[in-house]
């Protein structure tokens, strides 16, 4: 590698499957270079989360980083890890500095039937990376308290809604997003769909939100209308919007195979159901692509908090590592694609061939187990290090 990775550690049992990752699978095979940032909970304290910030630059400056999952700390976070405040979401600070689109992808295998029985193609979900609830601004609202949107420029205010008065006490949020964002997300979306001759369905709530979720339709259309739709009918794919609650209804019934695309929280909660659907929340792949071409490669799941206590009272646990190498991976080739080391793209590729084809062969972690059903192969149940450890056989 002549170029470094930036490299976000993270916690609970995705830190130690990090750890494992890079030893068993990695290290033996790439000179690896990163440029390291300790993402854990107990370091973004310490920094009060500048880590964050200076790791989202650094994936800027560099174009690749790859993330481990992180805590998002509640109230109970809180006391537990004696913080200075319930910090922010780390994925939402990264992303709203690198803005731009998550794609993500179940990472299907031979043996393992999705829930859905009709999916026999995978369902890929881009999700808008920037604003709504994840950069909100919120408040308690007491009895006999009012709350307006006010709109100012200059310090002077320029028009006013009233949104409520409360008869007692209650709660406001304030969203925001803007047009340039809005814009990257549907030209990534479009080019995406090109790039992997998929459909796009797009569904937001424009009957409900007349202003704020119908910008969102506005600008897609206008974008796909000017510069997207020769080129759609050419490749023989199309562009479709509805209401989102449509898109599910349309997704359950259908094949697969198209581009699934959200808006922030819409994306966050529909790519956990499409991931459970296809399998296991271990089986996702996520790829932040933002509008200037840094990529940012994770899982798309947690940290897997109930077996992180397990293993620290020295239980065996089998946590399915497989979207964590996949994300190394993700960003191993993307590295290679970008400066043109060939051998990098091919070990990234060849690992994960040897993942799938580990899995396909009967061994697995204990999430997949009942899932797997394939003639001849008696599914064999290993924890996450002995997993690893017969991955690496297998990439040998």
């Amino acid at each position: 590698m002549r170029v470094p990775v930036v490299e976000m550690d993270g916690d609970e049992m995705t830190r130690v499957l990090w750890g494992w990752i890079k030893e068993i699978l990695i290290e033996p095979y790439v000179e690896l270079k990163t440029e390291y940032y300790d993402l854990g909970l107990v370091h973004r304290n310490e920094t009060e989360d500048k880590v964050t910030e200076l790791a989202a630059l650094a994936a800027k400056k560099y174009g690749v980083a790859v993330k481990c999952a992180t805590i998002t700390p509640n109230a109970q976070r809180v006391e537990e890890y004696s913080l200075k405040k319930a910090w922010k979401s780390p994925n939402g600070t990264i992303r709203r500095i690198l803005d731009g689109t998550v794609f993500r992808a179940p990472i299907t295998v031979r043996g393992v039937t999705p829930y859905v029985p009709a999916w026999k193609k995978p369902i890929v979900v881009a999700r808008h990376a920037y604003g709504d609830i994840y950069d909100a601004v919120e408040d308690f609202a007491a009895q006999g308290e009012s709350v307006y949107l006010v709109v100012e420029r200059d310090g002077k205010e320029v028009r006013r809604k009233h949104i409520h008065t409360f008869g007692g006490a209650g709660i406001v949020q304030g969203v925001h997003n803007t047009d340039a964002s809005v814009s990257a997300f549907a030209r990534c979306c479009f080019g995406y769909a090109l790039e992997h001759k998929l459909d796009i369905w797009f569904g937001a709530k424009d009957t409900i939100s007349k202003v704020y979720d119908h910008r969102f339709k506005d600008i897609f259309a206008e974008i796909y209308r000017d510069e997207y739709a020769d080129k759609f009918a050419r490749a023989g794919i199309t562009y479709n919007y509805t209401l989102v609650d449509d898109v599910v209804a349309r997704a359950v019934r259908s094949g697969g195979g198209f581009l699934w695309v959200c808006k922030n929280y819409d994306g966050d909660v529909m790519s956990d159901m499409v991931a459970t659907a296809y399998g296991s929340l271990g089986m996702m792949t996520s790829a932040l692509v933002s509008p200037d071409g840094a990529y940012e490669f994770e899982a798309a799941h947690g940290t897997v908090t109930r077996h992180y206590y397990k293993h620290l009272k020295g239980e065996e646990t089998s946590t399915n590592p497989v979207a964590t190498i996949f994300a190394w991976t993700g960003a191993l080739a993307k590295r290679g694609e970008l400066d043109g080391n060939a051998p990098l793209v091919e070990f990234a590729q060849k690992l994960e061939r040897a993942v799938l084809s580990t899995i396909g062969s009967g061994y697995m972690t204990g999430d997949l187990i009942p899932l797997f059903s394939l003639d001849g192969v008696t599914p064999v149940k290993l924890n996450s290090r002995e997993f690893l450890l017969k991955i690496a056989d297998k990439l040998r």
